[in-house]
């Protein structure tokens, strides 16, 4: 169920996608921290998969971008990801995904520098696709069209694997960097391995403070302080060794 205040930020996206792509739309779904629960304004993005029956002809891209773009910076702090794909890889997956369209703020420059050149670069395949996929079939939101069951097949866990391994591979180069993102990540993926569960950023948090050693907590609960908001301090010491340690208990055998 998706709370009021989910429900009036996803509208406008949604409506974008039924101005812009008609009778081309299969569905619309929420993944993500708005869907699992834990949104924040200032800490969280809106994650969409767009579901479409073909992919759509450039001006219709662009149209649609032109939408995106707008609402991005509308809000919230970290914006929107958008990756739209064809009903046939929702029906029959593939790894590594197809996908006709994406946007992330990391996009929004390029798009904006060079809108033609963008559309030819913005369709491929993409290993992240997996994990998306996977989080909407077990924890995802419907805002329109074909419920997700009915649509989505079963992403193998070694496609889940492989792209969550991807994602936080370099963890102990990039931790410092971005110690949120990676501390919560890097809770997640184990937690999956270990228990098969897919959890959100904070739920991955939690996992960890009650599976992980002690000498970790005080982090880990920084890492959920900053998350909520909360003015944080991480130690920086203890960062790439976290990135280590989690490493480590990752490449152990099932």
């Amino acid at each position: 169920m998706t709370s009021p205040d989910i429900a009036a930020r996803t509208a406008p996206f949604l409506r974008a996608c039924l101005d812009c792509m008609g009778g081309n739309l299969v569905g619309v779904y929420l993944h993500g921290s708005a869907a699992m629960g834990c949104f924040h304004p200032a800490r969280s993005d809106l994650d969409y998969l767009v579901v479409l029956r073909d992919e759509p002809a450039d001006p219709v891209k662009r149209r649609f971008l032109d939408r995106v773009v707008a609402l991005h910076r509308a809000g919230p702090a970290k914006g929107i990801e958008m990756s739209a794909v064809t009903e046939s890889v929702c029906r029959h997956f593939v790894y590594p995904t197809p996908f006709v369209l994406h946007f992330s703020a990391a996009h929004l420059e390029s798009y904006q520098a060079d809108p033609a050149g963008y559309l030819l670069r913005m369709r491929g395949a993409d290993p992240d696709l997996a994990a998306h996929f996977a989080v909407t079939r077990q924890r995802g939101q419907v805002l329109f069209g074909t419920p997700i069951r009915d649509l989505f097949a079963p992403v193998p866990d070694a496609a889940y694997w492989d792209s969550i391994r991807l994602d936080i591979q370099d963890a102990p180069a990039r931790i410092q960097a971005q110690p949120l993102y990676l501390t919560l990540n890097l809770c997640r993926a184990l937690a999956w391995r270990r228990d098969g569960r897919i959890l959100s950023k904070a739920e991955g948090g939690a996992w960890g403070l009650a599976h992980l050693p002690a000498g970790f907590h005080p982090l880990l609960r920084t890492a959920l302080a900053d998350y909520r908001g909360e003015t944080a301090a991480y130690d920086s010491a203890r960062l790439p060794q976290f990135a280590r340690y989690m490493l480590a208990q990752l490449s152990e055998p099932d």
